[in-house]
């Protein structure tokens, strides 16, 4: 068995200044909500959001491009009626069998999939996020506490 136990949060990358732009997106559309920056990472620019498992940062990339084939995958309840109830302009893909999926861009252009949370899936990724008392034993309820500083400063942080 692997030593990695999980997946902390992926980051994309946002042009300088697009801030209330990722809020607009990630809260007011995704539903997410927005996750405080320690102050040596916020003074840097970007969001981090959040809920539950899912844990998204966007970092300011001054030579910004936007990822269009890497991509996070969201797990939705009940997609169809996600990007119904929000109006959202989607690509909807028939390429993985039995898997009801879209993607979309944020509004820098990245792409975002979403994925329809089906029965057989949820039992997987409960499984997948499920964490033995052994294994986090002595483990933080969130990675972000952490008080070291170690690396802080270097090229690629959040």
């Amino acid at each position: 068995m692997s030593p990695l136990i999980g997946l902390d949060h992926v980051q994309l990358a946002m042009p300088p200044g697009g801030e209330d732009e990722a809020r607009a997106f990630y809260v007011g559309v995704l539903g997410l909500v927005e996750q405080p920056k320690p102050p040596l990472l916020a003074a840097r620019g970007g969001c981090w959001f959040g809920d539950g498992p899912v844990k998204l940062h966007l970092g300011v990339e001054q030579d910004f491009r936007p990822a269009r084939k890497a991509h996070p995958a969201l797990v939705v309840d009940d997609l169809r009626a996600f990007v119904a109830e929000r109006g959202l302009d989607v690509r909807w893909s028939d390429e993985i069998p039995g898997t009801v999926r879209c993607h979309l861009d944020d509004p820098f252009g990245n792409r975002i999939e979403l994925v329809e949370d089906a029965p057989a899936r949820a039992d997987t990724a409960a499984d997948a996020r499920r964490l033995t008392p052994a294994r986090t034993a002595g483990r933080r309820e969130d990675a972000h506490a952490r008080t070291d500083t170690a690396g802080l400063g270097e090229v690629g942080d959040d």
